[in-house]
């Protein structure tokens, strides 16, 4: 009895400590070293929020740049975020990216399949990436110019302020771009344009 005592009050103290103090710890940690202070970035306009800036969303207009395809639950789902866990060589998985490459080509019928950059036919690992790629950026910018009826080089001229480096010049790829700051940005322009 002696015994279970012991290991009843030592589970207790263990709850406790990685149960609580241990959120704490992280959640102190977040309030003082993450961006934000630890709070998701939210894009608004007009008063309204549109979205997370750190979660992923599905564009599919042509006024819009596209993000990464998401086998997040039905796309983008936050509560179903995960990869497909299909490798290279799986047959499904490559008749995903096959399709994938298809549409792309369709909307962007000026490009070569050698040009189309490898995250804009395949999923990131949460199903969620909020960013893409300068290049897969630059390779949308004709499409979105002619929806928009933008020049070209204005629609490329607002892609390179939204491009991001490395966080602290050494982690993440070399150049990123946020698609919903990026999309709501050309939506802000093409409203002050309008006036």
């Amino acid at each position: 009895m002696k015994n279970l005592l012991k290991a009843f009050k030592l589970t207790l103290a263990f709850c406790v400590l990685f149960s609580v103090l241990y959120i704490f710890v992280l959640w102190v940690f977040a309030r003082i070293a993450g961006p934000n202070g630890g709070n998701a970035e939210v894009v608004v306009v007009d008063g309204k929020v549109v979205g997370a800036a750190n979660v992923g969303q599905a564009f599919t207009k042509d006024v819009y740049f596209w993000g990464r395809p998401s086998c997040a639950g039905d796309g983008y789902d936050a509560s179903s975020s995960a990869g497909s866990n299909k490798g290279a060589t799986n047959p499904e998985y490559l008749q995903e990216v096959e399709s994938r490459i298809d549409t792309f080509l369709v909307k962007h019928p000026y490009l070569q399949r050698s040009e189309i950059p490898a995250e804009m036919v395949t999923a990131s690992g949460s199903g969620l990436d909020p960013e893409i790629s300068k290049a897969g950026a630059y390779v949308q910018i004709k499409r979105v110019a002619q929806a928009r009826g933008m020049s070209e080089e204005k629609v490329k001229e607002v892609v390179d302020q939204y491009v991001k480096g490395p966080l602290l010049g050494l982690f993440g790829p070399a150049s990123r771009v946020n698609v919903l700051k990026l999309n709501v940005a050309l939506d802000e322009i093409q409203k002050e344009n309008q006036k």
